[in-house]
C-alpha cells in the first residue's frame, strides 16, 4: 500500500491534511460547502491533470511494478490511472468506496473495473449515478482484520455490567463536561483520548474518585468494541463502519456536515444508535438504551448485528486475487 501524496508532495501534504483536519473539525459547516461544491462538479478528469508530479510518480511506479490490479481508496487515482495508461489499460482498476449514503460523486465518475462498497445503501447511489449493477461489489468496509478474530459474544447489560465507550475524537472542550455527567451514571466507562494528554489530565480530574478507564492511542479497538455494550463518538467513516463490525450500538455526537452526514444517517435508517449532539442528549440516549431490560439496546443491536460484516477486508482481498 502506498501514500502517493505523501510520497510526492512531503511537506506540503501534511500541511494540506492538517488544515483539512482542522476545518473539518473547526468549521464543520464550510467543509459542507466544499463536499456539495465537488459533487456539482462535472469534470474531474481535467481538474486532476494539474497534478503533474503526481502523475509522473504514480507513472513509474507502474511502469516498476507493472501490477495486474491498481485499487484506489482516494478518488483522484483512478482518474491519474486512466490519464496514464488510457482507454486500453494494461491492468484492472478497482475503486474502494469507503462513504455511505451521502457518496460525493467524486468517487464514481471515473473509468474503473469494479467499485466496493460498504453497504446496499452505497450500490444504491452509484447505481443511481448511472454505474452498471455488474461493477458494484457489496463487500463492506474494510476494517481491521482483527475484527473477524473478535467474535465473542457480549453478555447483555446487567447490574452494574454496562460497558459504554466513549471514543474522543477530535479532542475538544465538551468531553470533560461529557464524562462529568457519563460517570454519575450506573456504567462501567471507558474513554479514549488518544495522543492528547492533556485532555487525559482534564478527564481524569472531572472522573473524580469514580471508576473509569482512560485510555491513550491504542491497537486495541476491535476488542474494546467487541465488549463494550454502546459506542459513543463521531461520525466518521472508519467509526462507523468498525462499531457496525463489532456489531456495537452507536450514540453519535458529533456529525461533520457532507460525507459524514450518510455514516450517520446509515446508523439512524437501521436504528442502529441514535444521534445526540449535546452532553445532556447523550446521557438521555445511555439512559433510555438500558432502561427496560436494556429493551432498546437489544433492537439496536439485532439491527446493526444484520449490518456487521468484520471479514470485509479478508473478503475483498480475495476477491482482487481472482480477478
Amino acid at each position: 500500500m502506498r501514500d502517493l501524496l505523501a510520497e510526492t508532495y512531503g511537506f506540503l501534504n501534511e500541511s494540506v491534511r492538517k488544515a483539512y483536519l482542522a476545518l473539518i473539525n473547526r468549521w464543520p459547516q464550510s467543509w459542507g460547502y466544499v463536499y456539495r461544491w465537488l459533487e456539482r462538479k462535472k469534470d474531474f478528469d481535467k481538474s486532476f491533470r494539474r497534478f503533474s508530479r503526481l502523475k509522473a510518480h504514480f507513472a513509474a511506479l507502474l511502469d516498476r511494478f507493472r501490477p495486474d490490479v491498481v485499487v484506489s481508496t482516494f478518488p483522484p487515482f483512478p482518474y491519474l490511472l486512466h490519464q496514464i495508461l488510457g482507454p486500453k489499460p494494461s491492468c484492472k482498476s478497482v475503486v474502494v468506496v469507503t462513504d455511505s449514503i451521502t457518496v460525493n460523486s467524486i468517487w464514481y465518475r471515473c473509468a474503473a473495473d469494479f467499485f466496493l462498497v460498504p453497504n446496499e445503501q452505497s450500490a444504491a447511489v452509484l447505481r443511481a449515478g448511472g454505474i452498471a449493477p455488474e461493477k458494484i461489489k457489496i463487500f463492506g468496509f474494510p476494517v481491521s482484520p482483527k475484527f473477524a478474530d473478535v467474535m465473542e459474544n457480549r453478555l447483555p447489560p446487567a447490574g452494574d455490567d454496562r460497558r459504554v465507550l466513549y471514543v474522543v475524537n477530535p479532542p475538544t472542550n465538551k468531553a470533560p463536561d461529557l464524562v462529568r455527567r457519563l460517570v454519575e451514571l450506573d456504567i462501567h466507562l471507558t474513554v479514549t483520548v488518544g495522543r492528547a494528554d492533556t485532555l487525559r489530565s482534564e478527564i481524569k480530574e472531572v472522573a473524580g474518585d469514580r471508576k473509569i478507564d482512560i485510555v491513550g492511542w491504542t491497537e486495541e479497538l476491535p476488542r474494546m468494541l467487541r465488549a463494550s455494550h454502546l459506542l459513543i463518538g463521531k461520525a466518521g467513516g472508519a467509526t462507523v463502519q468498525e462499531t457496525i463490525a463489532a456489531a456495537c450500538p452507536m450514540i453519535i455526537n458529533h456529525v461533520v456536515s457532507g460525507q459524514e452526514e450518510g455514516n450517520a444517517r446509515l446508523i439512524i435508517e437501521t436504528n442502529s444508535g441514535v444521534i445526540a449532539l449535546s452532553p445532556w442528549e447523550v446521557v438521555a440516549q445511555v439512559q433510555r438504551a438500558f432502561a427496560d431490560g436494556a429493551k432498546q439496546w437489544r433492537e439496536w443491536t439485532t439491527n446493526i448485528s444484520r449490518l456487521s460484516r468484520p471479514r470485509a477486508s479478508l473478503d475483498i482481498a480475495e476477491f482482487l486475487l481472482s480477478i
